[in-house]
């Protein structure tokens, strides 16, 4: 172990210095409301599916929308908000992004019907694109290099303790207020952030920004938003072989084609395709992606289970999902101890090890299986989670140099945010397929527009099955039994790429890390472990 930089070598001005932990929690109240907000929506997207007054009445594709425009905006211009905070300073584009957020959060809470909520929630991710590379942008610029990483772990066990307040919170408010409360609930959070931002938060920006990239803003959000309609149409018709969702994905793939060759020879590119030719950085941001497509299929599926099948309410789903939280936000900074101790790579393999195995456990899940046999799952899976997270947040935003940090948390959110909705897109898909399959031999009574509205989802056939009265009690069991099937389907997908994650870091990142030697600020973190 080397020894701290001598104070006379500081980059960080000292009165900085002094109020860098109160900076970093003002960091993690912005931080807070944009993660809290998805993880509210999760126990609420089963009140928004119920018909007029008590919600929407969104389908299950929908409400994959609904948490779908708000991921692609946000990824899409994550890119484009980290180079306008370069350029522009980052306190500045921090406070903008909160204001946004906070007038979109305003007007979801009020939307009249599924399409209002889907727009207002794509204002949403603005506001979030702008708030997310501005937060890891100024950690930077306020601690030193050797107090990065427990900052950043610190950071990361933000996100666990906003996914852990998210669900209770949600379940309370659905509890005692309509469903738009769970958006409205954004709004004084924002009001005290930005109050706190203007007190304590020292601006900075890049001395030599990069020029924004309108062509491959446009490329990435219309091939992401293409390749995720195609795949949530097929899980729609239960058919991926409709001419439909094969040109469609089919289109999207070959714009986020046609958006890496624009890259590459863009002289201001919003990603620096470059960056992954090292194959540590490339295989750090691979894994920070599925440990997204995870958590996120996996709690659209679980609200379902928990509230649909086993008749519990949004709070008690909140309390229930609790421990997969808690357990992030408890050993989220305590990961680098043990990539001190054993490295990258046996702790990020064991932490997507640990995930592929709760994933495959959701596949021995019943109507009738104890309940604390699922809060063991979920505490061991937020704690493969954090070990994941943590190391290779820690190799992406060490990759680049201090100027850059704002490119650096984008590239790492971006990969956030597309595994979280093609982890939404794809599972929620193989379960509406797998749902459909299994109880359209029971819908067979109902006339053929109703059938196919009744098989989206678990919500519709129950709805379907509650008009029926008396006639539809036999549907109640044969819906549950048709979710359950659907979703140990599901969470066998899952776990499959979780181990084809371990695989990818288990080749690709490196084990212990030799301490960079001579200034602080070379780009070594990366290159170093690739020796």
């Amino acid at each position: 172990m080397t020894s701290p930089a001598a104070p006379a070598r500081r980059r960080v001005p000292e009165a900085v210095h002094r109020r860098r932990w109160a900076i970093l929690g003002v960091l993690m109240l912005s931080l807070l409301i944009v993660v809290l907000d998805n993880s509210i929506l999760n126990v609420a997207i089963k009140t928004i599916s119920t018909p007029a007054p008590t919600g929407l009445g969104a389908t299950q594709s929908e409400l994959e929308w609904a948490i779908n425009s708000y991921t692609l905006v946000f990824a899409g211009l994550l890119f484009s908000a980290g180079l306008l905070g370069d350029r522009l300073g980052r306190k500045k584009v921090l406070i903008g992004g909160l204001v946004v957020f906070g007038a979109g959060s305003a007007f979801a809470a009020f939307s009249g019907s599924p399409a209002e909520l889907i727009g207002f929630r794509a204002v949403m991710g603005l506001g979030a694109a702008l708030v997310m590379p501005a937060t890891l942008a100024v950690l930077m610029n306020v601690f030193e290099r050797d107090e990065q990483p427990k900052a950043i772990g610190i950071w990361a066990g933000g996100v666990g303790l906003a996914i852990a307040i998210g669900p209770i919170t949600g379940g309370f408010l659905l509890d005692h207020f309509w469903w738009g409360s769970v958006f409205l609930v954004n709004v004084p959070i924002v009001v005290l952030a930005v109050a706190l931002m203007l007190w304590l938060v020292p601006d900075s920006r890049d001395p030599n920004p990069g020029r924004i990239d309108p062509v491959g803003v446009v490329l990435s959000v219309a091939g992401l938003v293409l390749l995720v309609y195609g795949i949530i149409k097929g899980g729609q018709l239960a058919d991926f072989t409709d001419l439909t969702v094969v040109s469609t994905i089919g289109a999207g793939l070959a714009v986020l084609a046609a958006f890496v060759v624009f890259e590459k020879r863009s002289d201001h590119p919003s990603i620096d395709v470059t960056y992954f030719r090292n194959k540590v950085f490339s295989a750090a941001v691979v894994a920070i992606a599925l440990v997204f497509f995870a958590l996120m299929g996996v709690t659209f599926f679980a609200v379902f289970y928990t509230q649909s099948v086993r008749g519990y309410s949004p709070l008690e789903t909140g309390l229930l999902m609790l421990p997969l939280a808690a357990t992030q936000m408890i050993f989220a900074p305590r990961a680098r101890l043990l990539v001190d101790r054993f490295g990258n790579k046996v702790t990020t393999t064991a932490g997507l090890l640990v995930l592929a195995a709760t994933l495959a456990a959701f596949a021995t899940l019943d109507a009738d299986t104890p309940i604390w046999i699922l809060e063991v799952v979920f505490f061991l899976m937020g704690a493969g989670m954090a070990h994941v997270m943590t190391p290779v947040s820690v190799v992406i935003m060490q990759a680049l140099p201090r100027e850059k940090a704002g490119s650096a948390s984008a590239l790492s959110n971006v990969f956030r945010q597309v595994g979280g909705a093609l982890g939404i897109a794809v599972l929620g898909s193989v379960l509406s397929a797998a749902y459909r399959s299994g109880i359209e031999d029971e819908l067979g009574l109902l006339p053929p527009g109703a059938r196919h509205a009744a098989g989206e989802s678990i919500e519709a056939t129950l709805a379907v099955a509650d008009r029926l009265g008396a006639r539809g009690e036999s549907l109640i069991g044969a819906a549950d039994d048709a979710f359950l099937h659907a979703m140990h389907v599901t969470a066998l997908w899952g776990a499959g790429v979780a181990v084809l994650g371990a695989v990818v870091v288990a080749v690709f990142l490196p084990g212990r890390t030799p301490a960079p030697e001579g200034d602080e600020e070379r780009r070594e973190a990366v290159p170093a472990t690739d020796r």
